[in-house]
């Protein structure tokens, strides 16, 4: 078992009480988990957290001095503006590749079904037509097989091409946007040239100027945004179904004492989809083991994937991943790819929990590994639920603690699920009670809650304070990733949270929830995972064709208040390319060069180049949650007050 020599855990580290206890625990047993290891080294470097720290050859490290304080450039010339501007593209890319491969699994998916070479079968058809008719596939008197081999070669098509722009950008960007990124040479060509193009630049000896590097941060925030969550969403939706409302819960009363308990983690559906559907079919035989069952919970955004197509409630967000199997009731967690924290291994090596990864590049020292594969991911499937049930004999009944309260949210908010719940009012102009909402002022706004929770902030709490700040302030607010688990939590995802709507919201929410049956749409809607932030945009694109005017334009908002993961910088950039404003509160990392921090973060009336010139919208880092909302609802009334809107700045015009 691991031990740790001193535990400093006076400090509070969750919202959510259950975590707390969880903690505790593993701290009186001396087992290490991510928030006992942030607390041992409390204060980050100073040079990586300003980024300028240079590692990208063998002269160095080389470091710039902060404060203007010693060396100013590194050992090659490199100064501290170009240092932290290829440090970022440097993130930008990592995100970037994990939600590109993301798409390729799924396009690669699709295609093995549509060829009847998988395990996989179509089920959203209607979004397979909608799609192949944007992408321009011809559909009459074609079987869906034949169509889905279509949309599937258009997709890695997006890999290949060698000129002109991505396939699923055309098909989900705004034309005025693209002609602004054809100006500025930032439109992606393909996924893995562009990659590959933005590891070129980023290494020793290549590109030095830091005006260029910051246009390939923005080149991978597309390349994400169209080649990543948009693909991978379109693909997930054909293969899997569109989801539609549905009611789960939340916390840690969701891992059931008697039941065989499989968690589901990482980010592709593909493997959490089939572990969801063995674990049905083979119920006897855990049964037979001594359980009542087989109960599947889910973490992180495969758990907001099976929580969006099936229900299967949550368990934890990102964080707190370690302290599931600290309840001692967990019997295998089941990862795939992205935020799986090394840790998790140690941990479940004190209880009987098995660690099962199923990638071949993503693999944990001392873990399980079953390969998966499309074309055979029932035999896998079968193979992983079948450990879990072998592992419930084994539990240490001395170490578990269960949990019996769960927070019931609802989920689901398909931009499809959306329309058809403002149809319910207005059937041949579903989005006009939306848009007289916006127009009429009841609605101030949107603002989507994305990204991560970080050990080192108090967990949840920058999510969930953002979230209550604006729906007092009658905000229309969003949720995807991480973010949402949050939310969903602490009561914004049922009717209960509605007391902290503002009144002309839930006047809103209830007069929507009520023409579908409902007592009310809860306060936030609940988009899915983090490749779900496409729902998000193609709202904002959908709202914005509709008025005639660009997304920049709108009183539209993005925030990420526990930013921890690359993925979501690059998501952010995204969003920026866009015009949409994107708050993070946790340091980007780029304090080391004025210059960046004024390109990124500096408004239109300020000196200089900077993004908000450029597109509309703009960076904003700001720690305090509460400072962080009236920040962003003054940027929602500016861009009320420009599109001829009711705006609270009116007096000051």
């Amino acid at each position: 078992m691991p031990k740790t020599q001193d535990h400093t855990h006076t400090q509070r580290i969750s919202l959510d009480h259950d975590f707390e206890v969880l903690y505790e625990k593993a701290c009186e047993a001396g087992i290490e988990t991510a928030f006992s290891r942030a607390k041992q080294t409390p204060v980050p470097c100073p040079f990586g957290s300003a980024g300028v720290c240079c590692r990208h050859c063998l002269e160095g490290p080389c470091r710039i001095g902060l404060n203007g304080k010693g060396p100013q450039e590194g050992i090659c010339g490199a100064n501290g503006d170009t240092i932290v501007a290829r440090n970022l593209l440097t993130m930008m890319i990592e995100g970037a590749a994990g939600h590109a491969e993301h798409g390729r699994e799924t396009a690669l998916a699709l295609l093995e079904a549509s060829e009847g070479h998988s395990d996989y079968q179509i089920k959203g058809v209607e979004k397979l037509y909608q799609v192949a008719a944007g992408l321009g596939i011809e559909t009459n008197g074609k079987a869906v097989a034949d169509i889905g081999k279509q949309v599937a070669l258009k997709a890695l098509e997006d890999f290949q091409k060698q000129a002109g722009a991505m396939n699923w950008l055309t098909l989900h960007a705004q034309q005025q946007s693209i002609d602004k990124w054809d100006e500025l040479g930032i439109t992606p060509v393909n996924i893995h040239l562009e990659i590959s193009k933005a590891v070129t630049r980023t290494s020793m000896g290549c590109d030095a100027d830091p005006v260029n590097l910051l246009l390939g941060c923005l080149t991978m925030g597309l390349v994400d945004g169209f080649g990543g969550l948009h693909l991978s969403s379109d693909l997930q939706d054909i293969l899997f179904g569109v989801p539609k409302l549905v009611k789960s819960n939340f916390r840690l009363g969701v891992i059931k004492k008697e039941m065989v308990n499989i968690a589901v983690h990482g980010h592709v559906p593909l493997l959490s989809e089939k572990i969801v559907e063995w674990s049905r079919k083979l119920s006897e035989e855990a049964k037979a083991a001594g359980a009542a069952g087989i109960n599947v919970v889910g973490i992180c955004c495969s758990g907001n994937e099976m929580l969006m197509r099936h229900g299967i409630p949550a368990a934890s967000s990102f964080s707190s991943q370690e302290l599931v199997i600290v309840t001692g009731m967990l019997e295998a967690m089941i990862v795939d790819v992205q935020c799986i924290m090394p840790g998790i291994q140690k941990v479940a090596e004190c209880y009987h929990t098995e660690i099962i990864t199923t990638l071949p590049y993503v693999k944990i020292a001392g873990s399980t590994h079953v390969d998966f594969h499309s074309d055979k991911a029932d035999k896998a499937a079968q193979d992983i639920v079948r450990k879990a049930i072998a592992n419930f004999p084994k539990r240490d009944h001395q170490k578990i603690t269960s949990f019996t309260g769960t927070v019931e949210a609802y989920a689901g908010f398909s931009n499809e699920q959306i329309i058809e719940a403002l149809s319910a009012l207005n059937k041949e102009d579903p989005l006009k009670p939306l848009l007289d909402a916006i127009s009429s002022g009841a609605i101030r706004g949107v603002a989507a809650i994305v990204g991560c929770t970080n050990v080192r902030e108090f967990q949840d709490w920058g999510n969930v304070t953002v979230a209550k700040e604006l729906l007092k302030n009658n905000v229309l607010v969003v949720a995807t990733g991480c973010s949402a688990h949050s939310l969903a939590k602490h009561n914004l995802m049922n009717m209960q949270g509605l007391e902290y709507c503002g009144e002309s919201l839930r006047g809103v929410l209830k007069a929507i929830g009520q023409a579908v049956g409902l007592e009310s749409l809860p306060p936030t809607l609940h988009m899915g995972s983090c490749v779900d932030n496409s729902r998000p945009a193609d709202l904002l694109t959908a709202v914005a064709n509709r008025l005639g005017v660009e997304v920049k334009d709108l009183p539209a908002v993005g925030s990420c208040p526990e930013t921890h993961s690359p993925k979501a910088l690059v998501i952010g950039t995204y969003f920026l390319a866009n015009g949409v404003d994107v708050h993070v509160g946790v340091n980007p990392q780029v304090s080391g060069s004025q210059f960046v921090t004024d390109v990124l973060c500096n408004g239109a009336k300020d000196d200089g180049l900077n993004l908000e010139k450029l597109f509309g919208g703009k960076l904003i880092y700001e720690k305090d949650p509460v400072k962080a909302a009236a920040i962003l609802l003054r940027r929602i009334e500016e861009k009320r007050l420009a599109l001829g809107l009711s705006s609270k700045l009116e007096s000051e015009v």
